[in-house]
């Protein structure tokens, strides 16, 4: 059935499913980096509800990376682009906006490696993946870099106010964190 008025989505249906998961991507890290920070923060501001926080941590950096996966590969179908597999997996090699997609593909690469790290900890040992993990908060914001500088939706109020409305709280936990005197080694054996 065919509504009176609607516009087929039919030959913009990649480019649609690419657009919704960068903005899914982005949403979602977002909340990811706030619980990370909140859970990882030193007093425990979510110790107080138990284990589910790291619980909810790990899925939505698991989302994200589905939703990082599914805005790459989606374009590989968008009939405007005609992007190859090099170009959304090798940075800075896009013809369309390549700085802002190049900054992109190398924080989805980033991210997706940082992310999956977590269940190399005992390969790469806890404190080493800890100092590497921190590097996410970077990644994230190169993230938010490439939505504001390769994104279609960039300048439009709803995607503007979905981005202050998640990214602004990470963004605070961050330069908290970032304010915060790093925490001294412990000398007692």
């Amino acid at each position: 059935m065919i509504v009176a008025g609607a516009v087929s989505a039919g030959p913009h249906i990649f480019w649609i499913t690419s657009r919704a998961a960068g903005t899914a991507a982005l949403v979602l890290s977002s909340l990811a980096v706030s619980a990370g920070l909140l859970v990882s923060s030193r007093g425990g501001v979510l110790r107080g509800f138990g284990g589910d926080t790291k619980a909810l941590h790990e899925a939505l950096s698991l989302a994200t990376l589905v939703a990082i996966a599914v805005h790459g590969l989606a374009l590989l179908g968008d009939h405007f682009l005609h992007p190859s597999i090099f170009e959304i997996s090798i940075p800075f090699t896009s013809a369309y906006r390549s700085f802002w997609t190049g900054i992109g593909v190398a924080a989805g690469w980033a991210l997706a490696a940082l992310g999956l790290s977590y269940y190399a900890r005992s390969w790469i040992g806890q404190l080493r993946w800890r100092s590497l993990h921190r590097f996410t908060a970077l990644f994230w914001l190169l993230g938010i870099v490439h939505s504001l500088g390769a994104g279609t939706d960039a300048g439009q109020p709803w995607f503007l106010l979905a981005l202050a409305i998640t990214a602004a709280p990470a963004l605070v936990l961050l330069a908290g964190r970032l304010a915060r005197p790093p925490a001294q080694p412990s000398t007692s054996r």
